[in-house]
């Protein structure tokens, strides 16, 4: 074994010499552990005289900033970084759990409080956990779903289980707002931030506390605030990850390990439901939390040590849910940092130094890769990658832009094959790689969901129908997709659609459908009821379409099947066909357009769409006729006020229609006042006017709003003779409002001859 000189000079000494030596080494090591001892002491004792552990010379205490959860609450935090960078506080190091975090790493990578604040003012809780992107980047087949009333969430099946989504929003559009609160790009060692950082967050599995030290800072905030039922949890170096403040949601202990000597802590506090406040699953869930919560903040409070500062904003009044109300609670922050005035001023260093120290701590962001050399889509298991690609607007080569890329995640999100859509930069063999970290559903690929519609205009005809919808998705790498419906109500069907892309980018369809329906149409004189057709079908179709991203959609095909149309009620002078069954085989197409803002209650945008029937006896059918069918609807609003335009018309190229197969007006926004479908015909104009206003505002719905609307209508050619062909008007005035259960009208509509009538409906009118 090799020696150096002094491990030789050590084994070459005589037995005699070695003693003293001995000696001298026990001596220095004696007076050296006194000295640290004595210096030991002296710490201890200026700690505890409530004064700065070094006060002499240049060194100055490490501040550790302790940042706690509290959701919406965690605003007032803004507050108390105001008022420390007023009273020249230097900052260490920073620790933060939740909402904490937020506002921590945030600050931590070199945001100024200004920017902060910008920032929350225009954050709400819409922005943060209305996911889905706006309906004009939506897909065309994703939009027709708005259509259907859907309650409840979207049940998963997967191996033959029922399985159900593990939050109620993914945090996609939250992650889009983190990003533009930090100035830190990409994957980074959080002890290299400007301000040291660490976030708290909770491990599902083992139930403990997990400090993240490193990685995509964005991705750390999302996974400390991942509240149990609200947010899906993250994933994180194979851990999956929940909200902090379950275990540690004032991590003083996590400061102590990092930086401090002095901690100052701001603790939101975990109020306790009251015993009235706690009437249901959700608010026993929440009480939960918050006695967990309390628990380990209990526990943090109980390691500050004399000399460290405790800030506790008075904060009644405002919840954790409270988003839209966070400019007031910054304010409640500033509030109790200054009333602590005294003991916060003794940290302060000189202006100049202060001045110096926020000028390294603001540098400016690490900049980000100006293009990507490769794109590329992991963790993907079911979808293909090309199609996913296909969806993003940013390209190779082409300069990366945060908020085109934002809205490229949200978009993928939006496809409705994924729980979860992050991205992130990095560096691979010298080239620029944005990463985009698609996770797909635990709970699919196949999804079921419910759907109802109710309405009533108190005069005898109220209707109900209540839809189940079976979606079998990523069938073969092309991304195709088996749809199944059942209808019961009024109208029952059952559709089954195989719709199947034809490249990757799904451009180009082919879709084969099989339907059976069965529906009732009545027949009136003036607004008594007088015959009912029961009119069922079975058909089988194909379609070839294209898909004009998410623009509109075209569909040409062809139809055929049987058609059994009776009459049920009524003078047999107004059967419906003199055949018992009529078979049915025609040319179809359609055409689409979508670039509404909602279906629900549209204030911005348009739509139209428009259809071709034309039943051929060189396809099997019994009768020979064409038809279309159109329709046009535009909303244009400014503040709260909202203008629509509709336009519905059908009517026929050539031959005679049957019965069974003409067009109805009557109803709510359709000649208001009139009986539902109360005129039947060959031909049909409608043109509607409405104004709507919108009086509340509501946390993720569209609102509730006021509105009246102007109508004017025209049937041709009736079925039932002597009902009125000239053009009617009609009105109406009605209430609505969005709610969980989709959305409610209620109604009072008249019409030109005095015909009046009030309408609730559920569902889309």
């Amino acid at each position: 074994m090799a020696h150096s000189s002094r491990d030789r000079q050590a084994l070459s000494m005589q037995p005699a010499q070695r003693p003293v030596a001995a000696q001298r080494m026990i001596a220095s090591f004696v007076r050296t552990a006194c000295l640290a001892g004595l210096a030991c002491a002296w710490t201890m004792s200026a700690v505890a005289q409530g004064h700065a552990t070094f006060a002499a010379g240049n060194e100055r205490p490490r501040i550790g900033l302790v940042l706690s959860g509290g959701g919406a609450r965690g605003a007032a935090h803004i507050g108390v970084l105001r008022v420390l960078e007023e009273l020249r506080v230097p900052i260490t190091c920073i620790t933060g759990t939740s909402m904490g975090s937020i506002v921590g790493a945030a600050y931590a990578s070199g945001t100024s409080v200004q920017e902060m604040e910008a920032i929350v003012s225009r954050m709400s809780a819409e922005a943060l956990f209305r996911e889905q992107p706006p309906r004009f980047e939506q897909s065309m087949r994703r939009k027709a779903d708005d259509h259907i009333n859907y309650i409840g969430p979207e049940i998963g099946i997967r191996d033959n289980k029922v399985q159900l989504p593990k939050g109620l929003v993914s945090g996609v559009q939250l992650e889009s707002v983190l990003r533009q609160l930090s100035k830190i790009k990409g994957y980074y060692d959080f002890d290299r931030l400007p301000i040291p950082f660490r976030a708290v967050a909770t491990d599902i599995v083992t139930g403990e506390a997990v400090v993240l030290r490193s990685g995509e800072l964005a991705s750390a905030m999302r996974a400390s605030m991942s509240v149990p039922g609200a947010f899906a949890p993250a994933r994180i170096g194979g851990r999956t990850l929940l909200d902090g403040g379950l275990v540690r949601n004032l991590p003083v202990d996590v400061a102590r390990d990092l930086c401090a000597d002095v901690v100052i802590a701001v603790n939101l506090g975990s109020p306790l439901l009251k015993e009235d406040e706690v009437g249901s699953i959700l608010s026993v869930a929440q009480q939960m939390v918050n006695i967990l919560t309390e628990q380990n903040v209990q526990q943090s409070l109980r390691e500050l040590r004399p000399g460290d500062v405790l800030l506790t904003p008075n904060l009644e009044g405002f919840s954790s849910s409270d988003f839209d109300s966070l400019p007031a609670i910054v304010t409640r922050g500033e509030e109790v940092a200054r009333a602590a005035r005294n003991e916060l001023a003794r940290f302060a260093i000189p202006e100049q130094e202060y001045q110096q120290l926020r000028r390294r701590q603001s540098a400016p962001p690490v900049p980000v890769a100006e293009s990507a050399d490769e794109i590329r889509v992991e963790n993907l298991r079911r979808a293909n990658p090309q199609a996913v690609l296909a969806m993003m607007d940013t390209r190779t080569g082409e300069r990366l832009e945060a908020d085109r890329i934002d809205h490229d995640m949200q978009r993928i999100y939006g496809s409705g094959d994924f729980e979860h859509v992050g991205y992130r930069v990095t560096q691979d063999a010298d080239e620029n790689v944005l990463a985009v970290e698609a996770i797909e559903k635990a709970w699919g690929p196949d999804y079921l969901r419910f759907g109802l519609n109710l309405s009533s205009d108190f005069r005898g005809d109220a209707f109900f129908n209540l839809l189940g919808s079976y979606r079998q998705t990523w069938i073969n790498s092309l991304g195709a997709e088996w749809r199944t419906d059942v209808q019961v109500g009024r109208n029952s069907l059952l559709v089954s659609e195989f719709y199947q892309p034809l490249d990757v980018t799904g451009l180009f369809f082919v879709a084969p459908r099989v339907e059976a329906t069965r529906e009732p149409i009545d027949l009136f004189l003036d607004s008594d009821r007088i015959a009912r057709y029961d009119v069922k079908s079975a058909l089988a179709g194909l379609d070839l379409g294209l898909q004009v991203t998410r623009w509109g959609e075209a569909r040409i095909g062809i139809v055929g099947g049987r058609l059994d149309a009776e009459l049920d009620t009524g003078p047999a002078s107004l059967a419906p066909t003199a055949l018992d069954k009529a078979q049915q085989g025609a040319y179809t197409a359609q055409l689409k357009f979508d670039q509404l803002d909602s279906v629900t209650l549209p204030r911005r945008g348009f739509a139209a769409t428009a259809q071709f029937y034309s039943s051929e006896e060189d396809l099997g059918a019994d009768e020979t006729y064409a038809k279309w069918d159109a329709d046009f609807l535009a909303a244009y609003s400014f503040g709260e006020h909202t203008l629509q335009l509709a336009l519905q018309g059908s009517g026929t190229f050539s031959g005679t229609r049957p019965r069974y197969d003409q067009s109805s007006l009557g109803g709510f926004l359709n000649l208001s006042g009139l009986r539902t479908f109360e005129l039947y015909g060959d031909e049909m104009r409608l043109g509607r006017l409405v104004y709507q206003h919108r009086l509340l505002r509501q946390t993720l719905m569209e609102g509730t709003f006021i509105g009246i609307s102007l109508e004017a209508g025209q049937v041709r050619e009736p079925v039932v003779p002597g009902n009125r062909t000239d053009v009617l008007t009609g009105g109406s005035i009605f209430l609505a409002m969005d709610t969980l259960l989709g959305p409610v009208y209620v109604a009072y509509g008249i019409a030109e001859g005095g015909s009046e009538s009030v309408y609730f409906l559920l569902g889309q009118y």
